[in-house]
């Protein structure tokens, strides 16, 4: 079958993020999507109201059933939503119930692109610092590279991060609104080595960080090395987000949903 990407995320009622995103950009990049559902959030495209988080027994339960029956090739997590579920997924690494030569995409989700929380912050951020050795990649946007480095200067973040573990970070300046263009870094092991542009859309988006980590997990599945997975991840994202859904055409500042389903 399809090289298989076991997703750890959170179902959003709206469908622009969380596990909805998942499975839309796996099933683009190629590959099969299976999902551990970690949280159930009450949110629209524009907001998160509140959300409970699945115990950590059940979210195991749901990834060890997943991991006894198909052939997982990739990882990915999103919202996580408490330090049990970390705790937990840390876990499942350490004691090698996931091989650790599978690929590991960690987005480490502290917060809504609307600005809602999605669990403590300060908690969170300690309980991820024991997950970085596992990733692969980490794709922060720049509030959640900040608050896991403690660094303001995004390139001193991504180097922080490698030096506490993580194989990569991809550094996104999509959450710097007076950057002009979006850039985009691929740090591995501390070192630069992979820069890419891209033109900055009028508007937010709801999702686009679950669909671009996700797409990469989906790439990496299907055997791509890091740096083409990115790359073919940048090209796809760009193509989802001109064509994305307006759920509000008279409101400016309303978030779009990407759509992942744009040939290009």
């Amino acid at each position: 079958m399809r090289p298989v990407v076991l997703c750890f995320s959170g179902l959003d009622p709206s469908g622009g993020a969380g596990l909805q995103a998942d499975i839309e950009a796996i099933g683009q990049s190629g590959s099969h999507a299976a999902i551990a559902c970690t949280a159930v959030t009450i949110q629209s495209s524009q907001q998160v109201f509140s959300f409970d988080a699945c115990a950590a027994s059940l979210v195991k339960a749901q990834a060890t059933a997943v991991l006894d029956d198909l052939p997982v090739s990739a990882i990915k997590s999103g919202m996580l939503g408490t330090t049990d579920n970390i705790a937990m997924l840390t876990y499942l690494f350490a004691d090698q119930v996931i091989d650790n030569n599978t690929p590991f995409v960690l987005d480490p989700v502290l917060v809504a692109n609307s600005g809602g929380s999605l669990g403590d912050e300060k908690t969170l951020v300690s309980a991820f610092k024991k997950l970085l050795p596992y990733a692969t990649l980490v794709t922060p946007n720049t509030h959640e590279l900040r608050a896991l480095s403690g660094e303001q200067d995004l390139h001193a973040g991504a180097q922080k991060l490698c030096a506490q573990g993580a194989h990569a970070v991809l550094v996104k300046t999509s959450h710097d609104f007076d950057s002009g263009d979006i850039e985009q870094y691929l740090y591995i092991q501390g070192e630069m080595v992979h820069k890419s542009t891209l033109p900055r859309l009028d508007g937010e988006f709801h999702g686009s960080g679950c669909s671009l980590a996700s797409f990469i997990a989906g790439r990496l599945a299907m055997g791509d090395a890091l740096i083409d997975a990115v790359q073919a991840a940048d090209s796809w994202i760009a193509q989802t987000l001109r064509a994305a859904d307006t759920p509000h055409p008279d409101d400016a500042q309303a978030q779009l949903i990407p759509n992942r389903f744009v040939r290009f």
